[in-house]
């Protein structure tokens, strides 16, 4: 288990973020990936590379991890294990084929799966973006 922290959007500069993290919805749905090399279920996100901002980051992973080509994105909160991350909303246009990188698959949920890579930190961060989400 992690020792994961939530702070305010604002109380870190985004410049410092890391890694950003989604909560993706799709016609109602929850989306959750799947790794080629695990048997638990992921919220999308991933690393901010070099010259990237956290949106343009977020674009990325989406796509990487489960194909989505639109969505709009909204900011929820910071939360830190060891560096800042930025926990997001997104909320799914458009869906095409999953690219052929880390994800074998993807599945659609009515809420969080039992069968969490990183249940304690995952949940915290979805329950937080429900929460914020009314949803």
């Amino acid at each position: 288990m992690f020792n994961v922290t939530l702070s305010d959007l604002g109380s870190v500069d985004e410049s410092e973020y890391s890694r950003v993290i989604m909560a993706a919805r799709y016609n109602g749905k929850w989306i959750f990936c799947k790794h080629k090399e695990r048997d638990t279920w992921e919220l999308p996100g991933g690393h901010i590379e070099a010259g990237e901002d956290w949106l343009t980051a977020a674009k990325r992973e989406l796509y990487e991890e489960t194909g989505a080509t639109d969505a709009d994105f909204e900011q929820i909160c910071v939360y830190k294990i060891s560096k800042p991350g930025l926990m997001c909303f997104a909320e799914v246009k458009k869906l095409d084929k999953i690219p052929n990188f880390e994800i074998e698959k993807i599945e659609f949920f009515d809420d969080i799966p039992d069968n969490l890579t990183y249940p304690d930190t995952h949940r915290l961060l979805f329950d937080k973006t429900k929460k914020v989400k009314n949803l």
